[in-house]
């Protein structure tokens, strides 16, 4: 893979109206000969990409993972936690404006932005009409993009969003379930749509050049877009079954992942600009930039650990490669994490002492994660063998039951052998998963309850980092069955946040909120797919 430098493309588009050449003479008049008046749609797909990663190609690129991500959804679904420190709303139900409106500013005015100028001028009457295979591609990345906002925040403007230039400036909202419905039916099309490409076909060769993921391989962009099509289906299973029966069947049928080398990953850099190139995530640990604590949760290392907190047989290999250990301890059984929803005196006080320093008492994240230029992770092929492990032991879309612990198994060997391009010291061996999958071997003869707590709690697992799809995920399942906190003062009466409010912005400016939005437009009240209304 290959990185374009994102600060020039960011230059370009900013130089550069979006909307084409006009033919009017008086217009033409005012037209610098010398100025790029439109823009190569390979540059604005390779910067929809680098924005679909860490935030926007023209602002702060740790914004949303250091608000949302992590400081929402990494402490609400309990792998992260802190006693205070950083932006963590999440971690003890607080309100706090900058999470809440991250996604909605960078998403919309950046990824999507940019995506939907790709998909108007590649299409009927557009500059660069009939380029294909980037048009097809740009559909499947606005699908992503637009089922992120959707999960955070229910209802929001879909059709009548993006078209400031039509004069649209008050859009209005569609239902969840509408939204939900169009994503499907884009991904069918757009994938099915794409074509193997042309040597000599010059659009065929700047996409293969813009495309940060996969090189231009078209097999693997109809991968992602029939396993996404698989995520977005069993999303919606609990609320629109005939729904996720017809796509999930679909899904299989096309051709979903099949091996961690069909994850999808946007490389990042160094430099030579720290706001644009780098992992945001990284960044957004990072002491002195975004200075989010690397402490992580009881909830989790539990897990990990197992539930013989005495033994190491039973101990996931992914222990040493979440955590570091914590003030030079790599003991695993003496590893721990830090409980939700607790402050410095809470701590103090359960620890019976003073100034206990958390740093030095709880497993931090390993560093090995949080480089700069590590890559970034868009999705997984473990989170679709455990899909297809759930849709069969539901009966959805016609996967057999007869293969959900062989999917199980897929799904647990892939989520820990995915490390690696983070750094090489992360493998781990087959073995080491033989030996795990002995240890809590699927519970085949178990209850229906039983198979989806486990199913569930390794999907949980395979998000780690991905912390705002692991929230979607275990808003849908209840899986793994977490206790929330209910630390004085919070907004949700002691229960686990379950969607973003709106930004005040959008509340104060669109009327159409008030008729459209999900409502109560509170951080209780549930999305379509949750069980909402």
């Amino acid at each position: 893979m290959k990185l374009i430098n994102k600060t020039i493309l960011a230059a370009l588009i900013a130089a550069s109206p979006l909307t084409g050449c006009d033919t009017d003479a008086l217009h033409d008049l005012n037209v610098n000969p010398q100025a790029l008046n439109t823009i190569p749609m390979p540059i604005l797909f390779t910067t929809a990409e680098l924005g679909s990663a860490s935030g926007g190609s023209s602002g702060d690129n740790r914004y949303i993972d250091w608000r949302t991500n992590i400081g929402f959804a990494g402490y609400a679904i309990q792998q992260l936690s802190t006693a205070t420190g950083g932006i963590s709303p999440g971690d003890k139900y607080f309100d706090n404006v900058e999470s809440y409106a991250a996604p909605w500013e960078f998403i919309y005015g950046d990824q999507l932005k940019n995506l939907a100028e790709i998909i108007k001028q590649t299409g009927p009457g557009g500059y660069d009409e009939g380029n294909n295979n980037i048009r097809q591609a740009a559909r499947i990345l606005r699908v992503f993009n637009f089922h992120r906002l959707t999960d955070y925040y229910g209802n929001i403007p879909y059709n009548e969003a993006l078209k400031g230039i039509e004069k649209v400036f008050f859009p209005t909202y569609n239902t969840q379930q509408e939204i939900y419905t169009d994503l499907l039916k884009e991904l069918d099309e757009a994938t099915a749509a794409m074509q193997p490409l042309v040597s000599t076909n010059r659009d065929d060769v700047a996409f293969a050049e813009a495309d940060l993921i996969y090189d231009g391989d078209i097999a693997k962009w109809k991968k992602f877009g029939y396993s996404l099509m698989l995520r977005l289906a069993m999303r919606v299973s609990n609320v629109a079954l005939p729904m996720a029966n017809t796509y999930v069947a679909k899904a299989v049928a096309g051709g979903v992942f099949t091996t961690n080398d069909d994850n999808v990953w946007i490389p990042m850099n160094d430099g030579p600009n720290e706001w644009t190139n780098q992992n945001g995530i990284s960044r957004a640990f990072s002491a002195g930039d975004g200075g989010q604590p690397t402490t992580l949760s009881k909830s989790l290392i539990d897990a990990l650990k197992g539930p013989n907190a005495g033994s190491t047989v039973d101990d996931d290999p992914r222990l040493f490669i979440f955590s570091e250990g914590f003030n030079g301890n790599t003991d695993p059984l003496a590893q721990r994490g830090l409980p939700n929803g607790l402050d410095q005196t809470m701590i103090d006080a359960m620890e019976g002492k003073t100034g206990v320093v958390v740093a030095e008492t709880f497993s931090q994240m390993n560093d090995k994660l949080l480089d700069d230029a590590d890559p970034y992770m868009l999705m997984n092929y473990a989170e679709v063998e455990f899909l297809l492990a759930e849709a069969g032991e539901r009966g959805i879309g016609g996967v057999s039951a007869a293969t959900a612990a062989a999917h199980y198994a897929a799904g647990v060997k892939a989520a820990m052998q995915m490390y690696t391009p983070f750094d090489a010291t992360l493998a781990v061996s087959d073995a080491a998963v033989t030996a795990y999958l002995a240890a809590r071997p699927y519970p085949v003869a178990g209850t229906l309850t039983a198979k989806l707590d486990a199913i569930g709690t390794q999907l949980w697992l395979s998000k780690f980092m991905n912390w705002w799809d692991a929230w979607s995920d275990w808003r849908r399942t209840g899986f793994p069955a977490l206790t929330p906190t209910n630390y004085p003062g919070n907004v949700t009466g002691g229960t686990i946040p379950v969607k973003l409010r709106l930004p005040s912005h959008e509340v104060a400016g669109n009327p159409n909120y008030l008729t459209g939005a999900t409502m109560p437009d509170l951080p209780t009240t549930k999305v379509w797919w949750d069980g909402g209304n």
